[in-house]
């Protein structure tokens, strides 16, 4: 059960290591009050135990015990950094608009390509999952990974959610841009909330094998069996097309942002709702870069949308990771900054301009470790990341199991974490560091029901 649902009223002891001795089996143990922290969820909305209702964005859901959702993943509903101008991830998105816009043009002049960037975030599961065809077991489904409003409802793990909808309402090439929503460890890569660009095109026969020679003797589906190369329904001759198709926009779309003479190479993968599916990495600063993921789109998928007529493909690619990659940005954190030396970077006349990110004074790392027997059952790693961004918020740098320990008659497990807190615009001291991290503590004997080590 997630760690919001896990109440306890005892005291126990948790090992607190003020500053990080690099070993967590000290000698020292701090006894823990009871009092209330900002986690501690009451009132109408607060996340946690099943009861009251969530409000977001003018709908109130009811909770239950999926509901997972901390008050700091719900600050960032409606921030929408990819429609902010000259924020880097709106330059990025425009940057991919308009290369769409100008390279992909229809019958009458205009953008093949439509463009939706301001859907809502709060999706069904069955649009998140089912509609994708994500088995019932696949491990994004387990609320460890993915955030819920309830059983019915959640925040969108990947701008994907949208395609069955936009696909049932007759469209065959669109881009998606959102915010996504993902339980995920705390280091300057990750972020519970990042950005996708999602793109779509369907392809009819005729559009397909136009322009190719006995292109009117092909077909784009048959019957056979599943390959590594295609789908049970797609001739090869289709997927084959459709694949280089896929590839090509894709790497147009990289030149235009990277510029020429980049090198690509692509990478079999595993997607439930593309096959045959591929990873583009890129190669930057000597060394290989995931990009994005795609593939020819299950026509299970498509059929069931209302398009058994036609075959396509998708990809997905992260704002951030190519801001970071582009613009040189070191931490994801900096991305919600509203520090004016930061933002003001990206305030160009060109969207096509070229901004080499420069670093804002680095201030020190406070380090603290923080170590505790785990509950018997229960238990995620996510839920304690969860606990410690809600409470430190984007003073978290980063956090890493540093120590493992089972003790050999109980067989019971604990685990020592360090955490490095480091204030993106000024220094902070240890006692004020202290203060945060006790929270951290509390919470974490409160909420999520660990024991100190002794």
């Amino acid at each position: 059960m997630v760690g919001w649902a896990l109440r306890r009223a005892a005291q126990v002891h948790v090992h607190l290591a003020r500053k990080a001795s690099g070993v967590c089996r000290g000698p020292e143990h701090q006894a823990l009050g009871a009092r209330p922290t900002a986690l501690e969820p009451t009132g109408r909305g607060a996340p946690g135990a099943p009861g009251g209702a969530v409000e977001l964005l003018g709908k109130s859901y009811a909770r239950d015990g999926y509901s997972n959702l901390s008050r700091k993943v719900l600050s960032r509903v409606g921030r929408n950094l990819h429609n902010r101008p000259h924020h880097p991830l709106w330059l990025i998105k425009e940057r991919v608009k308009q290369h769409f816009y100008a390279r992909y043009v229809g019958r009458s002049g205009t953008p093949l390509f439509s463009v939706y960037d301001d859907l809502s975030p709060v999706v069904t599961t069955w649009q998140n999952f089912d509609s994708l065809l994500v088995p019932a077991d696949h491990p994004s489904r387990k609320k460890g990974d993915s955030y819920y409003l309830n059983a019915t409802h959640m925040l969108r793990a990947h701008t994907s959610a949208h395609q069955w909808d936009l696909l049932r309402a007759g469209l065959d090439a669109f881009l998606v841009v959102g915010d996504v929503y993902r339980r995920d460890q705390i280091d300057a890569q990750h972020h519970p909330v990042f950005h996708q660009l999602e793109g779509v095109r369907l392809f009819s026969r005729h559009q397909l094998f136009a322009g190719i020679k006995d292109g009117e003797n092909l077909q784009l589906f048959e019957q056979s069996s599943r390959s590594a190369r295609k789908q049970e329904t797609h001739t090869l001759e289709a997927t084959k097309l459709v694949e280089f198709d896929l590839k090509q926009t894709l790497t147009r779309l990289m030149t235009h942002l990277f510029g020429d003479g980049l090198d690509i190479r692509w990478v079999d993968c595993y997607f439930p709702f593309t096959h045959p599916s591929f990873e583009m990495e890129i190669s930057f600063h000597g060394e290989w870069l995931e990009i994005l993921g795609c593939g020819v789109m299950e026509q299970q998928l498509v059929n069931s949308a209302g398009a058994e007529d036609q075959i396509g493909w998708a990809f997905g690619l992260g704002l951030e990771r190519l801001a970071m990659v582009l613009y040189d940005i070191p931490d994801i954190r900096l991305f919600w900054s509203e520090d004016e030396r930061f933002l003001k970077q990206f305030c160009v006349q060109d969207i096509n301009q070229k901004v080499k990110f420069q670093p804002l004074s680095k201030y020190p790392a406070v380090i603290n470790d923080i170590s505790f027997w785990l509950p018997r059952e229960n238990y995620t790693e996510n839920d304690f990341y969860d606990l410690v961004r809600t409470i430190g918020g984007d003073l978290v740098e980063k956090v890493d199991l540093i120590d493992k320990f089972e003790h050999p008659k109980t067989h019971r497990t604990s685990h020592c974490y360090r955490v490095t807190y480091r204030h993106m615009e000024r220094t902070m001291s240890q006692r004020e560091v202290g203060r945060v991290h006790q929270a951290v503590q509390e919470a974490a004997v409160r909420l999520l029901g660990v024991e100190g080590r002794f």
